[in-house]
């Protein structure tokens, strides 16, 4: 995890994303998608950190109509930024995978529901958690 990468503003983990080793995370000048990306450009634009700060949350346009990152930005605006990304470290510690090698998807993605999801990211994918 390179906590310093943060969360994209559409709520997706760049910390533990390792698909693009040289990118420097979405909030960062050098994002390679920041031209197209309707949900950093809409936040750039309303001048908030996230989309989870929009009073339009979750407005299901650009990667919001993803599950993963809409769970993400809700647990975010919940919880904080903080408290996602610790429980991002937590679980990557504990074996967790944000991205399988050279896919776009990870054991979050494995997740059916929003609950289930949400559950992934606050106990981790142990066979004994609650």
């Amino acid at each position: 995890m390179i906590r310093e990468k943060g969360l994209a503003y559409c709520g997706l983990a760049c910390c533990v994303c390792g698909q693009n080793g040289t990118c420097a995370g979405c909030r960062s000048a050098g994002c390679a998608g920041r031209e197209w990306c309707r949900n950093r450009n809409c936040c750039i634009e309303k001048g908030i950190s996230g989309c989870w700060e929009c009073d339009l949350f979750p407005c299901g346009e650009g990667l919001l109509e993803k599950m993963r990152s809409r769970v993400f930005a809700k647990f975010a605006s919940r919880c904080g930024e903080t408290a996602l990304l610790d429980r991002l470290e937590e679980n990557e510690a504990s074996g967790m995978v944000y991205h399988y090698e050279n896919q776009l998807v990870g054991d979050y993605d494995a997740a059916e529901t929003e609950e289930d999801l949400l559950h992934l990211i606050l106990y981790g994918k142990k066979s004994d958690n609650p």
